[in-house]
């Protein structure tokens, strides 16, 4: 009898001890998040049940096909206590559009657009190189761009720019703009055959695939440390849309979608137990989103 209430206790001990190692460890995973091209006020349901820590959404021209971030998804967001991640994208596909008068006029263009959504100084706004960028236009047109990047935050905050500056793109465009302190937070690529990806570890977020347990177009992330993360105010929210959200096929120049006309319904699976995989088969070729046209 003695020896069994041993084994007994022994066994209470160690299963003790291993629900606190697995505790802690789910403490210190990276923090999982998503990048999406469209408005994520049609996925909120299946944001909250999947328990992501941030997403990822865009500033854009006012002439660009794509919608972008607006006050009312980032207080939606927010109000999910999930975090925001901003980042300008506009022919960023195209190397001919770097230089420092498109740099100067993005950073204008994407500062009237985070102080229209409320983004609190202080955090970041990525600025997105979406292409494999050989080192001849990363020492010449994109350093320029984000050199005039920096001239324009600093206009538009009266001399003194209210929010840092993060580049999303390959590792080697990453690594030199933040060697040349142009970039504060760097976003890797997806696209591991781009110059310096492959071995890049200095991000701050790390684009990956997709999470299978979600039905929308996205990309998953990770983050680890400060990424230049935010939340908005939240007191005059718009209602979070109900459970059963219906998601309808946009216009023919819209971002794709996973069927013409889809019911979603807000997943059972927690996809912090299951974000580890994303679903390796659907990578995009190229890296970030959708290049504008």
């Amino acid at each position: 009898m003695m020896r069994f209430a041993l084994l007994l206790s022994g066994l209470l001990l160690a299963a003790c001890h291993n629900q606190s190692t697995m505790t802690l460890q789910s403490r210190n995973l990276p923090a999982q998040g998503i990048d999406l091209p469209t408005d994520a006020s049609s996925a909120l349901n299946e944001i909250r049940d999947s328990k992501l820590d941030f997403v990822a959404r865009y500033y854009r021209s006012p002439t660009s096909r794509w919608p972008t971030l607006t006050a009312a998804e980032a207080q939606r967001l927010s109000s999910l206590g999930v975090k925001i991640v901003a980042v300008w994208e506009w022919h960023s596909h195209d190397p001919a559009y770097f230089s420092h008068a498109s740099g100067y006029s993005d950073a204008i263009s994407a500062y009237t657009q985070a102080k229209a959504v409320g983004q609190p100084a202080g955090s970041a706004i990525y600025f997105a190189v979406d292409y494999n960028a050989p080192s001849s236009d990363i020492s010449g047109a994109i350093d320029q761009y984000f050199r005039g990047v920096a001239a324009g935050l600093a206009a538009a905050g009266n001399g003194r720019s209210e929010y840092k500056v993060g580049v999303y793109g390959s590792g080697a465009v990453c690594d030199a703009m933040r060697r040349a302190g142009l970039a504060r937070y760097t976003w890797l690529t997806n696209s591991t055959s781009w110059a310096g990806t492959l071995n890049y570890d200095d991000w701050n977020i790390r684009q990956g695939g997709h999470f299978s347990v979600l039905p929308f177009d996205h990309d998953s992330n990770e983050a680890k440390d400060d990424y230049g993360g935010f939340r908005v105010a939240t007191a005059d929210a718009a209602p979070i849309a109900p459970v059963m959200t219906t998601v309808t096929a946009p216009t023919a120049d819209a971002a794709p979608v996973a069927s013409a006309v889809a019911t979603v319904a807000a997943p059972t699976a927690d996809v912090a137990t299951q974000i580890a995989a994303p679903a390796a088969a659907t990578y995009r070729a190229s890296g970030h989103g959708e290049p504008e046209r």
